[in-house]
């Protein structure tokens, strides 16, 4: 089964350059922009638009922090799934075989779509089935593909892994096949951090792939294609 996981499009998805030979496209969230969500509704329509055309058999969507009309049900599931896509908020689909459970959680920063206290995602996290094949989250784990540029003091730049632990915990107890996430984007600010790409964990069977196609400080455009991902069923 061929995978391409994108996330964090902000409105560029028109530059991403899609396979032909591709089984699933999943899509982690960030699709939008706008915080405002009566204009965030037309950014999130626009994608839908192109997301559904694309010539996938199954299109798997989860919202992101910037997907603020979709919290406000401006655009509802209903509306989503009518257009062939397969949108999970906090729940999960059995695709060829696979269970897929995906959610937009991210921890608290600032006021934004779909965000909690740690505590309060440690229980979302406890719903993510013990088989799970796929996880899809629109926020990575603590301390995979997280580093975030914090910022400069005395000329030096700092950073921080942003993650969420009790999500790190959850994937280290149940180890899907893979984990599929956005949200913290590379970064041109400091040194420059680099986040997007696949990962593995020592004593883990779990990919990490942070799909993420934007850079911070060079918005407007598209830096990655997105990850792609090859698992046996």
């Amino acid at each position: 089964m061929k995978i391409l996981h994108l996330s964090d499009t902000h409105c560029q998805q028109n530059k991403i350059n899609i396979p032909s030979d591709i089984d699933i496209i999943i899509h982690s969230g960030d699709f939008s922009n706008k915080k405002d969500s009566l204009r965030n509704e037309k950014e999130a329509l626009a994608f839908i638009d192109w997301f559904s055309s694309l010539d996938i058999k199954y299109k798997v969507l989860v919202a992101g922090n910037h997907d603020t009309s979709i919290q406000a049900r401006l655009i509802t599931p209903e509306q989503i799934e009518n257009r062939g896509i397969i949108y999970l908020e906090s729940a999960s689909v059995k695709i060829e075989g696979l269970l897929v459970w995906g959610s937009p959680y991210t921890p608290l920063y600032g006021e934004w779509a779909f965000m909690a206290e740690e505590d309060r995602l440690a229980l979302i996290w406890e719903t993510i089935p013990d088989d799970a094949d796929i996880v899809i989250t629109h926020g990575p784990p603590l301390g995979m593909l997280d580093l975030t540029f914090d910022s400069i003091i005395n000329d030096t730049p700092h950073y921080r892994l942003c993650g969420s632990k009790s999500l790190a915990d959850r994937m280290d107890k149940i180890q899907p096949t893979l984990h599929c996430f956005g949200h913290i984007h590379n970064s041109q600010k400091g040194t420059g951090v680099f986040n997007a790409g696949t990962r593995l964990k020592a004593g883990s069977k779990t990919i990490y792939s942070n799909g993420s196609c934007s850079t911070d400080g060079l918005w407007g455009e598209i830096t990655s294609h997105g990850n792609i991902i090859e698992i046996t069923i």
